[in-house]
């Protein structure tokens, strides 16, 4: 039975690599296919080749794939485009789970204290002045909120803060920070407001019945309609 199997698709080509097989025997048939391709290539016109291989249910560790990087080296008119499987290491999976999980807190953070969740954010608790709210995601207020609140911390600006912001010392999304005390006047002091990034980079405010306009994957997600 082939360790290494090839298969060309409207895509491009795809190098498939039997899961239970040894690794010494994946790599000894990947030398014979290289070197059969190049025979071949050289009666052809010259054009790269990028493949792409899969692992089904096997997952290669970095030297492993070091180790397939090295021999398509040999091999000029070659490259890998991306290496995939079928599974993911267990802290990845849960990883995953969390980033796409809404989470409760009913903490309470105080001055100079710090609460970060991965992934969104229901916050029935208390912010006091300086203490900071950090989410992955997006954030959803229903406690009371007088310190900093940063979602879609470090780097989603596709995240919101839906909620009662009106005393917060700063509201922050990704990269982009207001202060609150500057924009009373286009802030409600409901739990309708949402506050996102628009278009320029720059954090603005609306109400809760926009947010299948501006944000429609998340108002589908949310179970909108």
């Amino acid at each position: 039975m082939q360790n290494v199997v090839l298969k060309g698709h409207k895509g491009g080509y795809t190098i498939s690599i039997r899961a239970n097989s040894k690794f010494e025997d994946v790599l000894t048939e990947l030398v014979a296919l290289f070197s059969e391709l190049q025979n071949d290539k050289k009666n052809d016109a010259i054009q790269p080749i990028s493949f792409n291989i899969n692992t089904g249910k096997r997952l290669l560790s970095a030297d492993e794939k070091k180790k397939i990087e090295d021999i398509v080296s040999d091999y000029p008119l070659f490259s890998i485009h991306k290496v995939t499987s079928d599974v993911m290491l267990i802290q990845d999976a849960i990883e995953m789970v969390e980033s796409k999980t809404v989470h409760l807190s009913a903490n309470t953070v105080r001055n100079g204290q710090v609460e970060y969740i991965k992934g969104d954010a229901l916050f029935i608790g208390n912010l006091h002045k300086g203490g900071i709210l950090k989410a992955s995601g997006n954030i959803f207020l229903l406690g009371k909120c007088e310190g900093i609140v940063h979602a879609g911390y470090l780097t989603d600006a596709q995240a919101i803060i839906v909620g009662n912001v009106s005393k917060a010392q700063q509201v922050r999304i990704a990269d982009v920070v207001d202060i609150i005390s500057e924009n009373q006047e286009v802030i409600s002091k409901d739990e309708e407001t949402v506050v996102y990034v628009n278009d320029l980079h720059v954090l603005d405010y609306t109400k809760r019945e926009q947010i299948k306009k501006i944000r429609p994957k998340l108002f589908a997600h949310m179970g909108g309609y």
